[in-house]
């Protein structure tokens, strides 16, 4: 009875075993669950009698509790990465606990992709550039902060002949800032859409921000110079002698490859999406315009964005050939479909 043993003390049998007054089904949970095997008194001694028992091997001294139990977890933790399967990285439990409920799992990317019809996957690339676009005004407001909050300070705090002006020098170097951003971001190929992870997206982030002020500090160097009487430097231009490398994935069926904004980065290698030499001649008008500074990057920039144009409709040609192949495919199975026979009597043109 408990109330005896708190008056006369717990039993030797409560002491060598105290999980003893527990639910045997209890006990066979813990032991199956608990990543420490518990081992009473009783049983170590039978385990050390067994031992001297042998005699052809001298006895071993009786190892800890402590060293038993964690020696014991460690095994367990074998036996289980090797006995039991693996589970998907959506379960919490990485050790193989519930494989058997994660057997059938498919994550939901994959299902959506089956049930989508041959418009919804045409839109995801065509919403997938319109996306990039998007991005890159968010990118260059985020690099164009300082500047932003210039322009707020000086219409809440700014004298009072910057705010009969509307702050316009601040506004003029904000926009300047947010253009150039843009310029840069497109360069280093922010308009890529197939397969790149955000770190690649915060790389180009931050080096575009770099550039930019790197070309502030070249302009800086020449007004000075002008000042001084001094000759004006050459300065490289900012894509020049760049080891900044960022990986671009042209389309679905060729493999990914480092390239650097001027273009593929692999010497005696022509870019395949290089703009036509009547292309880059129709750009001489605008680019004549602009000042030293900002004409490299503004060529990079129209370049990068008939790249990506190039690479979604590539894309979009590799989708079409695909979807091309499944409607013979089902026509020659005898499972061509109305929308399958409509496309081939309007004489849809197989790209």
């Amino acid at each position: 009875m408990g109330w005896l043993d708190g008056w006369f003390g717990s039993s030797s049998s409560d002491e060598s075993d105290p999980l003893g007054k527990l639910d045997p089904k209890l006990r066979e949970f813990l032991a199956r669950e608990s990543p420490v095997k518990y081992t009473t008194q009783h049983e170590q001694e039978q385990q050390q009698r067994q031992q001297q028992s042998q005699g052809s091997t001298p006895a071993k001294a009786p190892v800890p509790t402590a060293t038993a139990k964690v020696l014991a977890s460690d095994q367990s933790q074998q036996e289980q990465q090797t006995e039991q399967p693996a589970v998907p990285r959506a379960s919490l439990y990485q050790d193989g606990r519930y494989a058997h409920l994660w057997k059938n799992y498919r994550p939901q990317y994959e299902i959506e992709n089956e049930t989508k019809t041959d418009h919804e996957k045409l839109m995801d690339v065509l919403e997938g550039f319109k996306e990039r676009k998007a991005m890159i005004g968010k990118a260059a407001l985020e690099n164009c902060a300082e500047e932003q909050l210039d322009w707020s300070n000086c219409m809440k705090y700014g004298s009072w002949a910057d705010r009969a002006t509307m702050c316009r020098d601040t506004v003029r170097k904000f926009e300047r800032c947010y253009n150039m951003q843009s310029k840069l971001l497109k360069a280093l190929g922010y308009l890529q859409t197939y397969n790149r992870s955000p770190e690649v997206d915060e790389d180009i982030q931050m080096h575009a921000d770099a550039l930019y002020h790197r070309m502030l500090d070249q302009e800086a160097e020449i007004e000075k110079c002008k000042a001084e009487g001094r000759p004006v430097p050459a300065f490289p231009s900012l894509f020049e002698n760049s080891t900044y490398q960022i990986p671009v994935y042209p389309t679905k069926s060729q493999p990914a490859a480092a390239t650097s904004a001027a273009g593929t980065g692999e010497p005696g290698k022509q870019d395949p999406y290089e703009p036509s030499q009547a292309i880059v001649e129709s750009w001489q008008e605008k680019l004549a315009g602009l000042p030293e500074t900002e004409r490299m990057a503004e060529e990079e920039a129209l370049r990068a964005e008939h790249r990506a144009k190039a690479i979604v409709a590539k894309n979009l040609q590799e989708l079409w050939n695909e979807q091309s192949k499944e409607r013979e495919q089902r026509r020659a199975e005898g499972k061509e479909t109305i929308g399958d026979k409509i496309k081939r009597v309007l004489g849809t043109p197989d790209y």
